[in-house]
């Protein structure tokens, strides 16, 4: 049926396939024969060698591989011709019915670009092709790339139509719009410097943490394990010469279980991230590289100033070409060689069309020395000109060379993208471009295409993010160490049975509350209620269990935060906090309650100066307080704080205290802010009057 139907489609599509629109509507009206059409051309291709793979896309398809599409293409059992060319975009279905019209055999017919089979169509053959499209797109991942894509074409295809029938149906099951993508074959340069900074990380960060948490575990185990064991009588101490040995014995299993751990960690990241290259392309030879420069010289120098691509669609029609020519002709600065071919990432100048002239004029010798070359894109469209010796101003081309002319119009959606008339408007204004004293050439100031095979190798695991990622894991493991360290001590005075016997008597008591360095309004506004609430019940209670027991002037200084702190939140007061308080009024109230609720434990201390949400501080220590100023101040911080101010007192800043600022994602220091929250630093007594003066209370 589709074979029966081939001649009628190919009758109204055929022409404008391989011509284009545009160029079939030139042809027309100059009333000349066109030029022979892409069809024609890939037929030709075709009749030679069943099998053909353009030399455009050394980079991701180089053609040395086609003697691997040869013998993948011969499990299908049928006659299978297969081209691969750079991306057609709309019209590639046409193209091979095109081709086959002009070829004039029947078989299974594969198109592949640079992502994988792109079409396919049987003429005359049985030959499952939609569906073994089918489960080459949804079952392979996007970067599998082409060669693993036709060979899972033509798996499917040599399976038959019922059993890739039921294979497509399930592929689209599983892949389809309502299923998730094929996870990625490859990993990108990013990914490998993730991969690089994780093993960095648990390299450096996981023995630390073995070396330095044991000695605390050991300890908390020996205190654990006498809380819960009976009393019993005391036996003979250990001599110190056998309490040495015993010690030293357990740091070096811990110091060799680090260093274990340490190598485990760096075979199995070798072993898991063995990833070596970014893509699926095998490495290029150097044929492969310079095989389409070859074959464009050569044009030029056997069929005049003017080459077109035969693989790509014409855009100019035989008129054109001889108009282009006469105009090339005419032009007295110098020769013009005007090149017609794609210029794609994948090609061997990675798509930088002076990298291209220049490799296309050195091959072209003497003939290529001086003159004025230009490169027109028939897929994007562009046109590029750069200049060798010859008496045309070089910045004119580079700068003033009009967009219209170099990239076309805007809304231009032609087939042939207007290059005939562009090159026709590149000519007029070369022509009329001032002449110069002295020959000049365009500015060739360029890096050398990258090389393909470095450009698709990953750098080595242990390299790159590696080292900070040592950086960091050291800090990580710092970091847990302190905190471990406070949740143990903590922990022990939880406990009575794990206290350390003392001889000094006990310290006042401390209270310290969690809050972020970064609040937002949702967090202040449910925070502020809560702690309201906290602090009225608590006072009350304590109020009516021992009234004696609280001592006047701690009455009086819960009174005025829950006072003060009640006139910013909830001034009605109706219980519920106000909708029009400001971030900095909320954070403040926070403050205040926790203050009072602080003064209530006998723990009436300065606010801890990083973040005034923590409540009362626990001691002083020197840190670095803004990001900008290296300087180390002394100021008191809370529990939670002085762990990491401990250990890195140069990132203690980042522990401090900021409000949603007037803008969106503006943050704005709790010190900079309008009201009284800044007062905070001075002391809880300050902060009320700043309060009341504040809210106009006296």
């Amino acid at each position: 049926m589709l074979a029966a139907l081939c001649p009628l489609l190919l009758f109204g599509v055929g022409v404008s396939t391989g011509t284009g629109a545009g160029t079939a509507h030139a042809a027309a009206k100059s009333g000349t024969a066109t030029a022979p059409t892409q069809a024609a051309a890939l037929a030709d291709l075709l009749r030679a060698d069943p099998v053909y793979v353009t030399d455009q896309l050394p980079r991701d398809v180089p053609r040395s591989t086609a003697p691997q599409f040869k013998k993948l293409a011969q499990r299908t059992k049928v006659p299978t011709y297969v081209l691969v060319l750079p991306e057609q975009g709309v019209g590639s279905d046409r193209l091979l019915a095109a081709v086959h019209d002009r070829l004039g055999r029947d078989g299974l017919y594969v198109l592949v670009d640079d992502m994988g089979v792109a079409e396919a169509t049987a003429f005359g053959v049985r030959a499952p092709a939609d569906d073994a499209s089918t489960v080459a797109l949804y079952e392979l991942p996007y970067d599998a790339g082409p060669l693993l894509s036709f060979e899972r074409f033509t798996d499917v295809i040599a399976q038959g139509g019922e059993k890739a029938a039921e294979r497509a149906e399930a592929a689209r099951e599983k892949h389809g719009e309502t299923g998730g993508e094929a996870a990625k074959m490859h990993i990108d340069p990013v990914d490998r410097d993730n991969q690089s900074f994780v093993t960095g990380i648990a390299l450096s960060g996981v023995p630390l943490l073995i070396v330095g948490i044991s000695p605390y575990v050991r300890r908390w185990r020996r205190r654990v394990t006498g809380a819960g064991a009976p009393k019993a009588a005391a036996p003979k101490a250990a001599a110190p010469e056998a309490a040495v040995p015993r010690r030293l014995t357990a740091r070096r299993v811990e110091a060799g279980a680090a260093v274990l751990v340490a190598g485990a960690i760096a075979l199995g990241a070798s072993l898991v991230f063995d990833q070596e290259t970014s893509g699926a392309a095998p490495p290029p030879t150097a044929s492969d590289l310079s095989s389409r420069v070859e074959r464009v010289a050569d044009g030029l120098r056997k069929s005049g100033p003017v080459y077109g691509d035969p693989e790509s669609p014409r855009v100019l029609d035989s008129a054109q070409r001889r108009e282009l020519g006469d105009r090339v002709a005419e032009f007295g600065r110098g020769p013009v060689f005007v090149a017609v071919v794609p210029q794609l990432t994948e090609d061997e100048s990675a798509g930088d069309p002076e990298q291209f002239v220049e490799a296309v004029r050195q091959k072209m010798g003497a003939k290529g020395d001086h003159g004025v070359y230009v490169v027109a894109d028939p897929l994007g469209g562009s046109i590029d000109v750069v200049t060798y010796d010859v008496r045309i101003d070089a910045n004119l081309i580079a700068f003033d060379l009009p967009d219209s002319i170099r990239y076309g119009d805007d809304d231009d959606r032609s087939a042939d993208h207007r290059l005939g008339e562009r090159l026709d408007d590149l000519m007029t204004f070369l022509g009329k471009a001032p002449r110069t004293e002295q020959p000049e050439t365009s500015s060739l100031a360029m890096d050398d295409a990258p090389d393909p095979v470095e450009e698709n190798e990953l750098s080595p695991l242990f390299s790159g993010d590696f080292w900070p990622g040592l950086l960091v894991g050291a800090f990580a493991a710092g970091l847990v160490f302190g905190i471990v360290a406070a949740l143990l001590g903590l922990l022990r005075l939880a406990v009575p049975g794990l206290r350390r016997p003392r001889t000094t008597s006990t310290p006042s008591a401390t209270t310290s509350f969690e809050a972020p360095p970064d609040p937002s309004l949702g967090y202040l506004r449910r925070t502020a209620r809560d702690e309201l609430d906290a602090l009225a019940r608590e006072f009350d209670q304590q109020d009516q269990q021992d009234q004696a027991a609280l001592a006047s002037a701690v009455r009086t200084r819960v009174w005025d935060c829950l006072d003060t702190a009640t006139l910013l939140a909830d001034r009605d007061p109706d219980g519920h906090i106000d909708d029009d308080a400001t971030p900095a009024d909320l954070a403040a109230a926070v403050v205040l309650a926790r203050a009072g609720r602080g003064a209530l434990v006998g723990a009436d201390k300065t606010c801890c100066a990083l973040n005034p949400l923590h409540g009362p501080a626990t001691g002083w220590r020197d840190a670095q307080y803004a990001p900008d100023d290296q300087r180390l101040r002394t100021i008191p911080v809370c529990a939670q704080c002085r762990v990491l101010v401990s250990v890195q007192p140069r990132l203690a800043y980042t522990l401090r205290l900021t409000l949603p600022g007037p803008r969106r994602g503006e943050r704005v220091p709790y010190e900079e802010v309008p009201g009284p929250l800044p007062a905070a630093r001075d002391g809880i007594p300050q902060l009320i009057r700043q309060v009341r003066e504040y809210a106009g209370v006296q």
